[in-house]
C-alpha cells in the first residue's frame, strides 16, 4: 500500500497523523480511500472531478500532471503539496 504524506493543513482531519498507508491503483482511488477513513479530505483535495488548482500531487518525488488518473504503485510515496503564495 502507498504511503501518503498528509500536509499540515489536512492533519486536523487525520487526527494529527502526518502520514498514513492507503491502498489504491490511481490517485483518485487513493483519495477515495482517504475519504473513507478521514471524511472531509476529498473536499479539500478535489473540485469538480479534478485535483484542486492550488494542490500539486507528487508521486515518488515527481509532480504528476495526470491528476486523479495517475497510476500509483504499492510502494509509492505520495505528497499533496499546497501551493505557496505571497511575494
Amino acid at each position: 500500500m502507498a504511503v501518503i504524506w498528509i500536509p499540515s493543513l489536512l492533519q486536523s482531519l487525520t487526527a494529527g497523523e502526518d502520514k498514513v498507508v492507503v491502498s489504491g491503483c490511481t490517485v483518485g482511488e487513493i483519495i477515495d480511500n482517504l475519504e473513507a477513513r478521514f471524511p472531509g479530505v476529498k473536499d479539500r483535495l478535489v473540485q469538480g472531478g479534478e485535483i484542486r488548482p492550488h494542490i500539486a500531487v507528487a508521486i515518488d518525488g515527481d509532480v504528476s500532471p495526470e491528476g486523479l488518473e495517475q497510476d500509483v504503485q504499492e510502494s509509492s510515496e505520495i505528497h499533496f503539496i499546497p501551493a505557496l503564495s505571497g511575494g
